[in-house]
C-alpha cells in the first residue's frame, strides 16, 4: 500500500510540475525533492509504524512549496509576458530571471508580477509584441489615483512595466521611453516641501535619524529655534537648513547640556567639518551663521571674535551657455519639459517659481508673467516671450481638461498659501488657481487627509535637463538655473540697463547683477581683448 501511495503522489507531481512550469530545470530539481521526501516517508513509515501520520504531513508540505511555486503562476491572468494570451509560463520565469538581474528583492517579486498580471489585463486582446508607446503612455498618464496613493507603490509598478517590455521582451520602443519621467512625476509634494512646509507646519522640528540621540533640553531648544525662525519669517529652507545644522551640532554634544555648550564646542564642530567631512568652504559658512543665530537668539549668548572662524569667501561665477548651446539644449527636450525649459530661459525664472506658476499668474493680452512671493518674498513681473504663447495656451487648455476630469471624480482642489483656503472656501476648486505645470497624479495630504493636485516635482525637470546636456554634447556643468543666468548674460550683451535686469531677475542689490557683467567679460564699458589678439 506505502510503494503504491508513493508512486501515485510522485506521479501526480511529476505532472504538476510539468503543467506548471515546463521548464526542465525546476522540474528535475523538484522531482528529487519530492523523491526524496517519499523515500523518508516509506522509510518511517516501517520504522515507526506511523505512515500514515508522516505521508500526509509530507504530502501537506509538499502542498505548500508547490502553491509557493504557483504564486508566479497561477492560472488567472496567465497571459505569457512574451507570447500573447497562450497558458504558458516560459516567459514568467525570464521575467523572474529579469528581476534578478535588475537587483529587485526577492520579497516584492510577487507584487511585481502582480502589477505586470494588472497590465496584461488591460491589453487582453493584443500581443504584447503588438503594444506600442503611445498606448503604454496613455495608460501610465490615465491610472486610478486612489490605487496609488503612495509614491512608492507606483514607482514600483512603472519598474515592474519597464522590466517586462525592455528586459524581458526586449521591444525596439523600450530603452527610449521616458520611463524616468513617469517615475520622477509619480514623486509627490511631500509635508516638508517648499512649496507646503510653512503653511502645514510640516517641517519636522527633529529629523527622524537623530531623535532617539538628543536629550530632551535639545530637543526644547531646537523648538524654540523653529518657532523664532517662524516668527521672523525667514525662508522656509533657511529654517530647515538652519535647524538641520543645528541638530548636527547638538548631536555631536549629546552629553553637554545646552545651558553649557560655549564657543569651543562651536570650534570644534567646524574643525570636524572640514578635517573629518572635508565639506566645502561654503558649507562651513552656512553652518557658522547657523549656529550664530542659534547662541543669539535662543541661548542669549554671542560668540565673540567669530570673524577667524569664517573660511576665506571665494568668487563663483555662474555657468552661462551661448544662445547656440541653448538652442542646442532645447532641441533635446520635448513636451511639458520644453516648455518649462522655454520660459526659465526666455524669462529668467528659477525652477520653483516656474513650478508654482498658476493660470491666473499669466496675462496672454500683456504677454507678462506674474512671478509671486518668490525668494524673499518678493513678487515681480517678467516677459512672457512670444514663442511660448501658441504652447502655453494649450498646456492651459490641457490643465482645463484635467481639472474638470477631477472635479467629476470629486476632487479638484489645489493648495492655497497663507491661509486663503480658510478666507475663500470655494478658491480651491477654481481654475484660475489651478497650476500650470501640474503633477499627474493626486497626493493625499498626511495631516489634513485631503486629496489635492499639486505641482509637478522640480527634480523631474532637473532629470530631463541632464538627460539633455549629455545627449547634445554640452560639457559644461548645466542645471536648471543656468537658463537663469543665461537670460540675464544675453540681456547684457544685447545692451540692456543692468538696473532692468536686476528688476527682471528680482535681486535687492545690484551687486548681485554686477557679477553677469564678469561672465560676459565686460566688467568696464569697452570690452577687454587680450593682448595676445591685439
Amino acid at each position: 500500500y506505502m510503494l503504491l501511495s508513493l508512486c501515485i503522489h510522485v506521479a501526480r507531481g511529476l505532472f504538476h510540475l510539468t503543467v506548471n512550469y515546463k521548464d526542465a530545470d525546476f522540474v528535475g530539481l523538484d522531482c528529487v525533492v519530492v523523491m526524496v521526501a517519499y523515500t523518508a516517508v516509506f522509510l518511517n513509515s516501517i520504522r515507526l509504524r506511523r505512515g500514515f501520520m508522516l505521508k500526509h504531513t509530507t504530502v501537506c508540505i509538499y502542498s505548500c512549496m508547490v502553491m509557493t511555486h504557483s504564486n508566479y503562476n497561477t492560472p488567472e491572468s496567465s497571459k505569457d509576458p512574451d507570447s500573447g494570451p497562450k497558458d504558458n509560463h516560459s516567459g514568467w520565469h525570464r521575467y523572474k530571471l529579469a528581476l534578478i538581474d535588475a537587483n529587485v528583492r526577492g520579497e516584492f517579486h510577487p507584487w511585481y508580477v502582480r502589477h505586470v498580471k494588472r497590465f496584461l489585463e488591460i491589453f487582453a486582446d493584443q500581443r504584447l509584441s503588438d503594444i506600442n508607446a503611445d498606448q503604454v503612455k496613455s495608460h501610465l498618464e490615465s491610472l486610478d489615483p486612489l490605487q496609488f496613493r503612495d509614491d512608492w507603490r507606483h514607482i514600483q509598478y512603472i519598474n515592474a512595466i519597464e522590466i517586462l517590455i525592455t528586459d524581458t521582451a526586449g521591444i525596439p520602443w523600450g530603452t527610449d521611453f521616458p520611463w524616468e519621467h513617469f517615475k520622477q512625476d509619480a514623486r509627490s509634494i511631500s509635508i516638508n516641501h517648499p512649496t507646503l512646509a510653512r503653511e502645514t507646519n510640516g517641517i519636522d522640528t527633529v529629523e527622524p535619524e537623530f531623535s532617539k540621540e538628543l536629550s530632551a533640553s535639545h530637543i526644547a531648544v531646537l523648538a524654540e529655534l523653529a518657532r523664532e525662525l517662524k516668527l521672523r519669517d525667514y525662508a522656509i529652507r533657511t529654517e530647515q537648513t538652519y535647524c538641520h545644522w543645528v541638530q548636527r551640532f547638538l548631536l555631536e554634544n549629546v552629553k553637554v547640556d545646552a545651558d553649557k555648550l560655549d564657543q569651543k564646542h562651536v570650534k570644534n564642530f567646524l574643525s570636524n567639518l572640514v578635517l573629518r567631512r572635508n565639506v566645502s568652504k561654503s558649507t562651513q559658512g552656512v553652518a557658522l551663521s547657523s549656529l550664530a543665530f542659534f547662541f543669539k537668539e535662543i541661548l542669549k549668548r554671542q560668540l565673540i571674535d567669530i570673524e577667524h572662524l569664517k573660511s576665506s569667501k571665494r568668487a563663483k561665477l555662474p555657468v552661462v551657455l551661448t544662445q547656440d548651446e541653448i538652442r542646442r539644449l532645447l532641441a533635446e527636450l520635448n513636451g511639458v519639459y520644453l516648455l518649462m525649459s522655454s520660459l526659465m530661459y526666455g524669462s529668467g525664472m528659477r525652477i520653483l517659481e516656474c513650478m508654482r506658476l498658476r493660470v491666473k499668474d499669466i496675462e496672454f493680452d500683456f504677454q507678462t508673467i506674474s512671478v509671486l512671493d518668490s525668494k524673499g518674498g518678493k513678487s515681480r513681473r517678467v516677459p512672457l516671450p512670444t514663442k511660448c504663447i501658441g504652447d502655453l495656451r494649450k498646456q492651459v487648455e490641457s490643465i482645463t481638461e484635467l481639472h474638470n476630469a477631477d472635479l467629476e471624480l470629486g476632487f479638484g482642489e489645489v493648495f492655497l498659501p497663507d491661509a486663503l483656503a480658510r478666507k475663500y472656501p470655494g478658491a480651491a476648486t477654481e481654475k484660475a488657481w489651478q497650476y500650470v505645470f501640474p503633477s499627474n497624479r493626486l497626493s493625499v495630504d498626511p495631516r489634513s487627509g485631503l486629496t489635492r493636485r499639486h505641482h509637478q516635482h522640480e527634480t523631474s525637470l532637473q532629470r530631463a535637463i541632464k538627460i539633455a546636456a549629455t545627449k547634445s554634447g554640452i560639457t559644461k556643468q548645466i542645471s536648471s538655473h543656468c537658463f537663469r543666468h543665461s537670460f540675464a548674460t544675453h540681456l547684457l550683451e544685447s545692451n540692456y540697463d543692468i538696473r532692468t535686469v536686476q528688476e527682471l531677475l528680482g535681486h535687492s542689490d545690484v551687486s548681485t547683477t554686477m557679477i553677469y557683467t564678469h561672465v560676459m567679460n565686460r566688467p568696464g564699458i569697452a570690452p577687454v581683448v587680450s593682448p595676445l589678439d591685439a
